[in-house]
């Protein structure tokens, strides 16, 4: 099947018993066993639904993966990588633009677990390599990244993470499977906040995950029924409604962002853009070659820091500002005091998080009021 016909199919067939052409939503905690240890496949809701097996099939479907996993958010989607994989005295490389909240896991959970955790340039191979220990178990990349649109090279970093007998994960969130599918370039884990352009419309929490490997699967599987971080049967039936639309939603938050990103690189306001569908964006070529589309984040900095941005924000009318990202309706946050705040000021401003970066996540309205809304905020 072609991508669109597995939004539509993956793991979704009609129900057997009804004929319903969507997967039912199974609102149960328990199920009925035929006798001592005879099932019917199904036994607690926690180790397995068929609703959330259902986008778990969708989800490996999409990425190209064997097997696939869904969590209560994004957050346990990572959570159970490093618990269900890693162990004390463990050593991770992690790009160093990464999700405020990955670094916060990774730098306030784990680090009293004993996990060791160094930061790599997201856009330099070599400098992945050059972090890389004896005792390195795992590699952790974002790309696009969060929130300033670097781009990773998957395949010379899967490379690196091979060689040095680790596992790479890539969280896919910012591109979807869509436009980006990390395992056909050598990862072996792919993780998505299924919060965001998977649901696709702000109200559900959740996390997926693909993997390429059975034996990986089993260690993270076993995690996530100890820990117990999975969704509900409604998110998970939710997350599926989403996906359905995922195509037709990621070609109209790219073409807004495109049309975004080109006015901000020639307003006077704004110093930098950082979108990589622009030709100057550093990591356009590389983009352009390991992706099918550059996605609807636009982050881009505005001159006069903080003052500038506190206008900026409060001139919006449709944009809102919010945490969050990959909704239908366009958005717009400040990371140094939202999505990165957990991250010390001096590491973050190291890092471009500056006092006048702005990330917008283009939403599927139409451009002329978008692009209206940005230029009034922007006056």
């Amino acid at each position: 099947m072609e991508f669109e016909t597995k939004l539509i199919h993956a793991g979704q067939a009609a129900d057997r018993q009804t004929g319903s052409v969507n997967v039912p939503v199974y609102q149960t905690s328990t199920y009925k066993q035929d006798a001592i240890g005879k099932d019917r496949g199904w036994e607690y809701s926690r180790s397995g639904n068929p609703t959330r097996k259902a986008v778990e099939d969708c989800i490996a479907a999409l990425e190209g993966a064997a097997h696939g996993l869904a969590f209560a958010s994004g957050l346990a989607a990572e959570t159970a990588v490093v618990g269900g994989l890693l162990k004390k005295g463990d050593h991770v490389v992690a790009g160093d633009d990464l999700y405020g909240g990955t670094y916060r896991l990774f730098e306030k959970v784990f680090r009293k677990w004993g996990l060791e955790v160094s930061y790599a340039d997201s856009k330099n191979p070599a400098a992945f390599k050059r972090a890389m220990r004896r005792n390195t178990r795992l590699v952790w990349a974002e790309t696009p990244t969060n929130p300033l649109l670097n781009i990773t090279d998957i395949a010379a970093v899967a490379e690196i993470a091979h060689k040095g007998r680790a596992l790479l994960a890539v969280d896919n969130t910012f591109a979807t499977p869509y436009f980006q599918r990390p395992i056909e370039l050598g990862a072996d884990i792919v993780v998505h906040s299924s919060t965001k352009y998977l649901g696709g419309h702000s109200d559900v929490i959740g996390g997926l995950m693909a993997i390429k490997d059975k034996a990986v699967c089993e260690a993270v599987k076993f995690y996530q029924n100890a820990a117990g971080g999975v969704p509900g049967p409604w998110d998970a039936w939710l997350t599926l409604r989403g996906i359905k639309t995922l195509s037709v939603r990621m070609k109209a938050h790219e073409a807004n962002a495109f049309e975004i990103a080109a006015l901000l690189a020639r307003h006077p306001a704004v110093s930098k853009v950082f979108y990589p569908g622009l030709e100057g964006h550093p990591g356009h070529a590389l983009a352009a070659g390991q992706m099918d589309g550059f996605g609807g984040m636009v982050s881009f900095e505005l001159k006069g820091g903080r003052p500038a941005a506190d206008r900026f924000f409060k001139r919006l009318r449709i944009f809102s500002l919010a945490e969050s990202l990959g909704g239908v309706e366009s958005l717009a946050c400040y990371p140094a005091v939202m999505t990165h705040a957990a991250i010390p000021e001096r590491d973050r401003l190291k890092r471009g998080i500056t006092s006048g970066l702005v990330r917008l996540s283009a939403g599927i309205e139409n451009s002329e009021d978008l692009i209206g809304d940005i230029e009034r905020a922007l006056k």
